[in-house]
């Protein structure tokens, strides 16, 4: 059974930081792109970052310069470290992982910047 468990979302402050994780299990973790998407209220869900299994990295416009995007194979986790946030960051994000047609997804975490 495959499971991409997410973790690290919270409440802060616009300018604040975050680290999200996601521990994956039931796959072959070295074998998967991942990524990190995200969905605010009332939006369809972005692509924000992706890293491949050679560790290319691709970010969308908006987060490039404050988020990163980086992975341990030996943890079977990727992580996304954001920083400056802004407010329209605010959304639910998602981990994913995929390898040609198969794709998982985990169940999200909630980042809320706000003063």
């Amino acid at each position: 059974q495959v499971q991409l468990v997410e973790s690290g979302g919270d409440l802060v402050q616009p300018g604040g930081s975050l680290r999200l994780s996601c521990a994956a299990s039931g796959i072959i973790f070295r074998q998967y792109t991942m990524a990190w998407y995200r969905q605010a209220p009332g939006k369809q869900r972005e692509l924000v970052a992706t890293i491949t299994t050679d560790e290319n990295t691709n970010y969308v416009e908006s987060v490039k310069g404050r988020f990163t995007i980086d992975r341990f194979n030996t943890k079977n986790s990727v992580y996304l470290h954001m920083h400056r946030l802004r407010p329209e960051d605010t959304a639910v994000y998602y981990c994913n992982a995929r390898l040609y047609t198969n794709e998982f997804w985990g169940q999200g975490t909630q980042v809320t910047v706000a003063s």
